[in-house]
């Protein structure tokens, strides 16, 4: 895939969903803590999304870290804007920004049952 190829098909996951995660593994198994983080407040949240696991070539891990002007992963996009990755993800949450901003954006976030 060359880059062109990699921005159009990351441009496209982003567009064509509200929710993405590029991470590395998939919701249902992440394959490291931070992206397992951002998974865990999404379902806590109860935000459907799409996760896009960048460890599945080598294009899309770089491209996504070229795309995003972001070092690291995972990273999530609401609406078609750069939220941010792990920390600030897990800071948002915690101080109720996160809820405020996806309702803001029109995403119905609905907790978990306990």
């Amino acid at each position: 895939m060359s880059e062109p190829e990699v921005f159009s098909a990351i441009r496209s996951d982003i567009e064509n969903n509200d929710v993405v995660l590029f991470m590395k593994g998939t919701p249902v198994f992440p394959q490291c803590g931070f992206s397992n983080t951002v998974v865990q407040v999404l379902t806590y949240l109860g935000v459907p999304f799409k996760g896009v696991n960048v460890l599945e070539t080598d294009e899309l891990r770089h491209g996504i870290k070229e795309f995003s002007d972001w070092p690291t992963i995972p990273q999530l996009y609401v609406k078609g804007e750069f939220v941010g990755g792990c920390d600030i993800i897990r800071e948002m949450f915690e101080n109720g920004e996160l809820r405020e901003y996806l309702a803001a954006k029109g995403i119905e976030a609905e907790p978990a049952q306990q």
